[in-house]
């Protein structure tokens, strides 16, 4: 009966334990606002003058076609990607803060 119950706390713990490792897995959507800007390399973009948080964001990726946003002020939804990682492709502008974006929305044809 103690063996039993046992084991059960065990399994009970071990899955607890893989929900909480699956939670921090799962990188949190989120938005800012900004002015597109074109990157130096070809099809790179990055975001200035943001509103609040970090002074620029290196775009790593887009479902989205950027183009015709430059010099826009939009916002920006998507996940943010580990600096490692989005340091490791050389077309990335570099950043204080780096993301994937999944959607956009113009808020201004202009910028400051």
């Amino acid at each position: 009966m103690k063996k039993s119950i046992l084991a059960g706390l065990v399994v009970t713990f071990l899955f607890v334990f893989a929900q909480g490792v699956q939670a921090q897995a799962m990188a949190k959507v989120h938005s800012m606002t900004g002015c597109l800007r074109a990157g130096t390399a070809p099809n790179s973009y990055m975001l200035e003058n943001l509103e609040k948080g970090p002074k620029t964001v290196g775009i790593v990726s887009s479902s989205v076609d950027l183009a015709p946003h430059v010099g826009h002020k939009i916002v920006i939804t998507g996940t943010a990607v580990p600096a490692k990682d989005a340091e490791a492709d050389a077309s990335v502008p570099k950043a204080p803060h780096y993301m994937k974006i999944t959607k956009i929305k113009m808020v201004s044809t202009t910028c400051p």
